[in-house]
């Protein structure tokens, strides 16, 4: 018996399906006889699917996968998305109960969505409906969404429609978004109006006040443009602004992918930073909608969004939308539809947006292919790189994966051939590329985080009036709040980690499960008063540098700093102009972002990563260093970058200086290689967590018994299983994590031995408490 009430049979086509119990359920309408089988993913943490049967009234012509249904489940009901029919089910005809209601009269995924996330499902071992709902749009995961509901927009009231745009007199704001409304009587979506005319709060409040408008609901199919136009028009718009002229390699890379189009190939654009991959795009972009196509681009952070999203719109004809986690709800749900709808030229968007229905995909690009962001951590774990070129492969559209420093996995599929690799090894516009120097600190004094030799460079740069930038990965005031009298370190209560001092916001935070308190005023040991913060983070650092530069211009940009909406635009903004002289960040300041008047980049502190435990630690500890010294030199001042460490004699950092991220990656590869780790192997992890630490280890201690006799049933499969260990952060946010790995020499034998193993993880004992997860292609081995 599983969870929810629900019994279970094997299926001979696919292991797993269910069906559910009759007992305790509501009364239901009459059941048509010689039904059809509805087969069901509902959002929930279940294996296979589940079949029900249609009301007896029921027009099986809306019966069509990809519609959302309410359905009974266990004592409630639930959404689900029907993923096919049958006339069958393996189920006792009495088990079956008919579906309680459709939801959409179209469906909400169409042929190719379900056939892309069906994939996935399957490659990463995921809940079918687990997969499904994360597609979807929050709203539309409810049963009170209907598609037919439409999405909040304003319209002119017959007040507003009978009035001469001049009685409006000086107030141009309230002209022009009237002028606006008066073209679509039934009303534009509050998104659109933003997108095209900037915020207008204030001219929407003065003409609700004067009755000249009102609210209203805008149909879903219509909310993203102002009138029902056909996708030529819509491509045939003229961009605002003229892009600058290719050099040689440049041009040879778009020619290269605009012979592509209109079949699969994927793309690998390596390129130095400031090598303008950026405009690349933009090249293949135009092409795409100038054939009245649609292009899907995905970054691998939401900081990276504002600039792009701002270059793109100066230059690209259409409606863009864009996705990410940090916009409202409804704007989310409004972009959505006008990609879904064809309307959006250009969809913008962090991993999810990898999902979106586009039904005249011509063109994936991947930015920042490396970034370890572009994996999802949590619930469904894909990768929307490699999902982006899967679905590429599925549209017959070509795919780029760009980079100044792309991962191993896919400098190896260059090599052996599965992506063809396109350079750029020169900066756009003449830049040089910046100098790189190591500085040694050891037995040097320090100052707000500064050796004596990078304090008089950070001096003599402003003087000259460049900027300078210094990267910090380290957010908060102190990483350690410590009583000098008796030795007590704040640690936080749910995680085998220590507490981080905030002081502006007088906090103790935990980074990891986002637990906080109020800084204690004296030691909970001791009750003595001198407390201190140990180390330094970039709130520290504002702080001590204001103090050596006080005539400086600085500005801090980190997560703490740019919580309010728009200031990570605005100091952005300030940035690029020249009005801050110092910028002071973590790593949301190393990435695609491009600072012209920057001629210094100070590497204050990245020895703690040199000795990490984790095998993509020196990978991404180049790839980092690389990135944030790319932010040097971008425009026709010389760049220098300098890297203050410890170890200046690490095989990792002398292979940088002498030979570039290129030879590093060489000898990457070929270290590697001879340990046998990806990509030359494949992994698989198996996560467990409980709140009673026995529990996971107990769970994954069944789970290795279960895969060394499916091992022994397999001759064929060459995986090798390790013994559960305890993650290495055992406690977070007051469960014990532990965990198993997997390896295989192959893709295709490891997937067919997880298919059969992952069958079998369901059946094992659920003991109260416990959660587990496998994480295929694992990035994070934490």
């Amino acid at each position: 018996m599983g969870r929810n009430g629900l019994t279970s049979r094997p299926n001979p086509r696919r292991p797993g399906y269910l069906a559910l119990r009759g007992a305790q359920q509501p009364e239901f309408p009459p059941i048509p006889t010689n039904p059809i089988i509805l087969r069901v993913a509902v959002a929930a943490p279940l294996a296979g699917l589940f079949d029900y049967l249609p009301l007896a009234d029921a027009d099986l012509g809306q019966m069509i996968p990809g519609v959302r249904l309410l359905v009974p489940f266990g004592r409630g009901r639930r959404v689900g998305i029907l993923v096919e029919t049958a006339g069958h089910s393996d189920q006792d005809s009495e088990r079956l109960k008919p579906i309680s209601a459709v939801l959409d009269a179209t469906p909400v995924l169409g042929p190719d969505d379900l056939l892309l996330i069906r994939w996935a499902a399957d490659y990463y071992r995921a809940p079918l409906g687990e997969a499904l709902f994360s597609a979807l749009p929050v709203r539309l995961r409810s049963a009170d969404a209907r598609l037919t509901n439409g999405l909040p927009g304003l319209r002119a009231t017959v007040a507003g429609r009978v009035l001469a745009l001049a009685d409006l007199g000086r107030a141009a704001g309230q002209r022009r978004l009237l002028e606006v409304l008066l073209t679509a009587p039934q009303g534009l979506a509050t998104l659109h109006l933003k997108a095209r005319l900037g915020p207008c709060a204030g001219p929407r409040k003065a003409l609700r006040e004067r009755g000249l408008i009102e609210p209203c609901r805008v149909a879903a199919v219509a909310a993203s443009v102002p009138t029902p136009v056909s996708a030529p028009e819509v491509a045939a718009a003229a961009p605002v602004a003229v892009g600058p002229a290719l050099n040689a390699e440049q041009t040879r890379a778009v020619a290269a992918m605009t012979a592509a189009m209109g079949g699969f190939v994927p793309f690998v654009l390596d390129g130095v930073t400031g090598s303008g991959k950026t405009e690349v795009y933009i090249r293949l972009i135009e092409r795409v909608i100038a054939a009245g196509r649609q292009a899907l681009v995905l970054v691998p952070e939401i900081g990276l969004t504002p600039q792009l999203r701002d270059r793109l719109g100066q230059r690209l004809p259409g409606l863009h939308a864009v996705l990410h986690s940090a916009l409202p709800e409804t704007e989310r749900e409004s972009a959505w539809h006008s990609a879904v709808a064809g309307r959006a030229t250009l969809v913008l968007g962090t991993r999810s947006a990898c999902f979106v229905p586009l039904p005249r995909l011509g063109l994936i690009v991947v930015d920042e292919e490396h970034d370890v962001s572009l994996k999802q951590q949590e619930g469904f774990r894909y990768s929307a790189r490699d999902l982006a070129v899967r679905r590429a492969q599925q549209a017959g559209c070509p795919v780029v994966l760009g980079s100044a420093t792309p991962s191993m996995e896919t400098l190896y599929n260059a090599r052996v051939g599965r992506y063809r690799r396109l350079h750029l090894s020169e900066r756009a516009g003449g830049a040089r590329a910046p100098a790189i120097a190591l500085l040694d600190i050891r037995s040097q004094p320090m100052s707000a985080g500064l050796s004596p030799a990078l304090r008089d460079q950070v001096a003599t740069q402003t003087g000259a009036g460049n900027q300078v930038l210094l990267f910090l990965n380290r957010r908060g005031y102190a990483p350690v709040l410590t009583c000098h009298d008796c030795g007590w370190v704040g640690a936080c209560p749910h995680c085998d980690a220590r507490l981080t001092l905030h002081l502006r916001l007088r906090r103790i935070w935990c980074h990891h499960c986002g637990w906080f308190q109020t800084t204690p005023s004296t030691c909970p040991d001791c009750r003595g008063t001198d407390l201190r913060g140990l180390g330094l983070g970039t709130e520290r650092l504002e702080e001590e540098l204001r103090a050596v530069f006080p005539a400086v211009n600085l500005a801090r940009i980190d997560r703490d700093s740019t919580r309010r909406k728009g200031e990570l635009d605005r100091l952005l903004a300030a940035s690029r102009t020249g009005e801050i002289q110092i910028l002071l960040g973590t790593q949301m300041l190393a990435k695609g972002h491009d600072f012209p008047g920057v001629t210094l980049v100070g590497i204050l502190d990245l020895d703690h990563s040199l000795y990490a435990a984790d095998f993509r630690a020196p990978e991404r500890t180049a790839q980092l260093i690389v990135q944030v010294a790319g932010r040097a030199g971008r425009a026709q001042r010389p760049g220098r970058v300098v890297l203050q460490t410890r170890h200046p004699e690490h095989p990792l950092l002398r292979s940088l200086i002498k030979d570039g991220y290129p030879g590093f990656a060489e000898l990457a590869l070929a270290e590697r290689e001879a340990a046998q780790l990806p990509p030359f192997a494949h992994l698989a992890l198996l996560r467990a967590d409980a709140p009673d630490a026995e529990v996971p280890m107990d769970f994954l201690r069944q789970a290795r018994a279960l895969a060394l006799t499916l091992q022994g049933e397999l001759v064929c499969t060459r995986a090798a299983v390790s013994s559960p260990v305890p993650a290495p952060m055992e406690r977070r946010a007051g469960r014990y994590r532990a965990q198993l790995l997997l390896e295989g020499p192959d893709r295709p034998g490891l997937q067919r031995f997880l298919e059969l193993w992952v069958s079998r993880l369901w059946t094992l004992p659920r003991t109260r408490g416990l959660r587990w997860s496998l994480d295929v292609d694992p990035q994070d081995m934490m």
